[in-house]
Formats: structure tokens, sequence, C-alpha cells
């Protein structure tokens, strides 16, 4: 087996958006497909909408949740602000489904071919940075509670 075949579904998929953002030619243009991403989140229940589940570091509100179901970790996020759910959806769109190790181990390098860090404001990067390590965390968390059952 590949070293790199347990995250080929995960690198798939950063491929597949490097692939929509290919005719972002500008920063403009990247963030109204961001905006355009955020608004695809799925809904978010209300009832999820808890203080726990509020990512730390990100310039607006964001929710995020996760659920272990048959081996891979099922993400749900909300945030008011288009541009944070945008960046919601482009983490949620590769890692949603995915296994706890692929999440660990399977970096968003495509965040860096896209150019996205620089686009955004320092805040706005230091909550896209804050959101992937909450979600590193999680699958962390579903790893250990797994080799302890």
């Amino acid at each position: 087996m590949c070293v790199m075949e347990p995250f080929l579904s995960c690198l798939q998929k950063q491929e597949e958006l490097k692939t929509l953002f290919a005719l972002s030619t500008s920063t403009d243009l990247t963030y109204q497909k961001m905006i355009e991403l955020g608004r695809r989140l799925p809904p978010y229940p209300e009832e999820l909408k808890q203080e726990e589940k509020i990512v730390l570091g990100c310039q607006s509100i964001l929710y995020l949740h996760s659920s272990l179901h048959e081996d891979v970790i099922l993400f749900l996020a909300h945030s008011e602000s288009l541009i944070s759910a945008g960046l919601a959806y482009l983490l949620l769109y590769v890692y949603n489904k995915e296994a706890p190790l692929a999440v660990l181990k399977c970096p968003p390098r495509f965040l860096d071919d896209l150019g996205i860090p620089n686009a955004l404001s320092p805040s706005r990067s230091n909550g896209l940075f804050a959101l992937f390590l909450r979600m590193k965390q999680e699958a962390l968390k579903y790893l250990v509670y797994k080799d302890n059952n």
C-alpha cells in the first residue's frame, strides 16, 4: 500500500478545490468565491450553538461541531460572517467524512497553493488556523477514545 493511500480522498478533495478556484485570479475573486461557498454550508442546529463549540481565535463567532460515525468524523460549522463561513466550508469540504488520522496527517496545503492565507487579514488568517487546530484536536480526541475502547 502506498504511504499516501489512506489520505487519497483528502488529497483529491484539495485538488478539487484548487480547480474550483482556478479562475479566481485576484483577491477580490477569491473573496467572492469564499462568500459563495460560505452560503453553501449546511444548516447548523440552534441547539448546537453552545459556548464550548465556539472556535477561539476567530475574528467572528464560528461554531464547530464534530461527531464520529463509522470511523469517520462528521463536521458541522456555522458563522454569521460569510468570509468565516467560506473558510469553514473549505476545511469541511476537505476533512468532513475523513478518518481522524487523515485530519491529523493530511495538511491543508491547498490553502497555501491558492494563496488564501496571504489574501486574508492577519486576524482572519489566525482564525483559519485556529479552526484547523480545533479540527485536529477533535480528531485526536476520537483517536484517543477509539484506542481506549
